[in-house]
């Protein structure tokens, strides 16, 4: 037969309170609290009693469950008596006989108990009864104590106690009296093995259907489409979130509480529970970031290192223990593979910009689809520059590379962190190879208007999300300045011909054979030039309106002085007036090219003036 009493290893008052002198002054009281044991023991023993079968002693009588844990322990110090008195009395073959039916009984209990009211022992009701608790009440062990503590709790708050949760503080107070009780008997393995079993299930069940329920090996997650592995961390990512600040926090709450009395069970049972649900789940990214990189799955990567790391304080403090050690380990090296994958993409990124081999010019000088492309990319990842800052730390920029030396100079000038030099870099990289594309266009003005077009889209970008904070407002005014100084140099080259085709003095006499000729000169030359440009595009509305206020401003002062001064008597030959030169060239920098002469736009622009009440 079992002996009870030789299992009861921790005799100090924090886990045996000492029997009460008055129940232990005389043989006559021991005998009776052994009577009274044996009765209400006997009375819900399931195997002599059909009332005890279908009825739960804590559920229907908590008055009875009282009295029923204060008879174990007079029956443990009635054991501890009767071996000192005389180790061969036949009353320790009873009392242990006792001992086994109470703790066969409590076992039952302690199992219905937690299967029972899962609902109860959600994370929201744990959690509420956690924070309702003081230090002070979480130590006690008496379960009359602790249940008139808890009524008191509910007599007297100012806060409304919803009946869950109240519930589920009755549970608890229930659990930890029954673990409580069979530790200190010596039956602390039994209890906890039913512990682990059923919470263990639950916390396996929660996490399946968060969707993180089996931890995918590399080579699975590597036949799988992109698209479906994104479903895949996304789901991930939700499940991270619930599983740390819900499932596991509240699940170690309720493991402490209900097994306040033993540090070394309440870990080992804390770990057997959570231990190898938690490790395969950040696991996780670790097998996600060991997959093929490419730029398009650095933002998941990217919102997994953010997760992990928001998370990794409170990974730290749950699993706390050293049995749970795995775990912290594991968060760990998944926060550090996924930061050294961001890195190696991100270089990855840079190498593809370099690597760009498209020959073809873009139509009209517009914006490159390199360059859509690179910025729209870039303005996403400056969303995660909290993330980056940490990971280029530990992976610095190298600017060891094959660019020219003069390109050096920008990135130098930011006294920033090595993440503004980062997006510094990799902007700077871009307009390097926007350079060598404009050297496509044979026309020199057109190679201009696409480095303008393609520097204001860059900037736009820059000035209208987080990169201006990463690169700042002296980055953006240097680069605004770059984009004028290309459209000035467009202006320059592209209306060269029509500016040298009036007098360099407008206002010099001349014959009116002369005058004829720079007309007809003039003429040729605008036509000449506007039809060439009639295809060429100014995407961003501010710096289209702006290039064309500009020549028409320069080119009407010009050639309006003149036309003031030659016009009488050669109006067959003044073909334009220079009220009509702005007219005219609102037409252009729009990409159609469908005019193919200003003919065209002259009869649509004497109409709009018709239209106007004329000039």
């Amino acid at each position: 037969m079992r002996s009870v009493f030789l299992k009861n290893t921790s005799p100090s008052r924090s886990t045996i309170p000492p029997a009460s002198p008055s129940r232990t002054i005389s043989e006559s009281l021991m005998d009776e609290n052994i009577e009274i044991a044996e009765s209400i023991i006997n009375k819900w023993d399931s195997d002599s009693s059909a009332y005890a079968k279908v009825t739960s002693l804590f559920h229907d009588d908590r008055h009875e469950a009282r009295r029923y844990l204060n008879s174990v322990r007079d029956l443990q110090s009635a054991m501890k008596h009767l071996v000192k008195a005389n180790s061969g009395s036949d009353k320790i073959v009873m009392v242990q006989n006792l001992m086994q039916l109470a703790m066969k009984k409590l076992e039952k209990e302690f199992y219905q108990i937690l299967a029972a009211n899962r609902d109860y022992l959600d994370a929201e009701s744990v959690s509420a009864r956690s924070s309702r608790s003081s230090a002070a009440r979480s130590s006690v062990s008496d379960f009359e104590e602790e249940d008139e503590s808890e009524e008191d709790e509910f007599r007297f708050s100012s806060e409304p106690v919803s009946e869950m949760v109240r519930v589920s503080m009755v549970v608890m107070a229930d659990l930890k009296a029954i673990a409580d009780c069979m530790t200190l008997a010596g039956y602390g393995k039994e209890c906890v093995k039913i512990y682990k079993i059923i919470r263990k299930s639950i916390v396996d069940e929660t996490l399946y259907h968060l969707g993180v329920g089996r931890l995918m090996s590399l080579s699975q997650l590597q036949k799988m489409d992109w698209e479906v592995v994104e479903l895949k961390i996304k789901t991930w990512l939700n499940a991270a979130k619930v599983a740390v600040k819900t499932l596991f926090y509240n699940e170690k709450i309720l493991c402490d509480h209900v097994f306040s009395a033993s540090v070394s069970i309440r870990e080992s049972c804390f770990s057997e529970i959570s231990k190898e649900a938690a490790t395969s789940l950040f696991g996780f990214p670790e097998i996600v970031a060991k997959c093929k990189k490419t730029p398009e799955k650095m933002f998941r990567l990217l919102d997994m290192y953010e997760t992990i790391s928001d998370l990794l304080p409170e990974i730290q403090s749950i699993f706390s223990y050293e049995l749970t050690s795995t775990v912290r380990s594991q968060a760990i090296t998944s926060l550090h593979k996924l930061g050294e994958a961001v890195s190696l993409t991100l270089t990855d990124f840079e190498t593809a910009i370099q690597k760009d081999s498209s020959k073809a010019s873009v139509p009209g000088g517009g914006v490159h689809p390199l360059t859509r492309y690179v910025m729209n990319y870039m303005t996403v990842l400056a969303d995660y520059s909290g993330a980056l800052a940490d990971i280029v730390v530990d992976w610095p920029l190298n600017l060891q590379t094959a660019l020219p030396e003069s390109y050096f100079g920008s990135p130098h000038e930011l006294d920033e962190s090595p993440v503004s030099l980062r997006f510094a870099w990799l902007v700077l990289v871009l307009l390097c190879k926007l350079d060598g594309k404009a050297e496509l266009y044979k026309d020199v003005a057109l190679s201009y208007m696409f480095l303008a077009n393609n520097l204001q889209y860059v900037v736009v970008k820059v000035r209208t999300s987080n990169l201006k904070i990463l690169l700042g407002d002296d980055w953006v005014t240097k680069h605004e300045s770059k984009v004028k100084q290309y459209a000035f140099n467009y202006e320059r080259m592209g209306w060269n011909k029509v500016f040298a085709s009036l007098p360099e003095d407008p206002t010099a006499d001349i014959s009116p054979d002369h005058a004829r000729d720079v007309f007809k000169k003039f003429s040729a030359t605008f036509e000449e030039t506007y039809k060439k440009q009639s295809s060429w595009i100014v995407p961003d509305p501010k710096l289209r309106d702006e290039i064309k206020v500009s020549v028409a401003r320069k080119l009407g002062a010009a050639y309006g002085e003149f036309y003031k001064r030659n016009r009488v008597g050669l109006e067959s030959f003044s073909k334009y007036a220079p009220d009509d030169l702005g007219n005219y060239l609102s037409d252009l920098f729009y990409g159609t090219g469908s005019s193919g002469s200003v003919s065209s736009s002259a009869s649509s622009s004497s109409h709009s003036r018709g239209r106007r009440g004329g000039h």
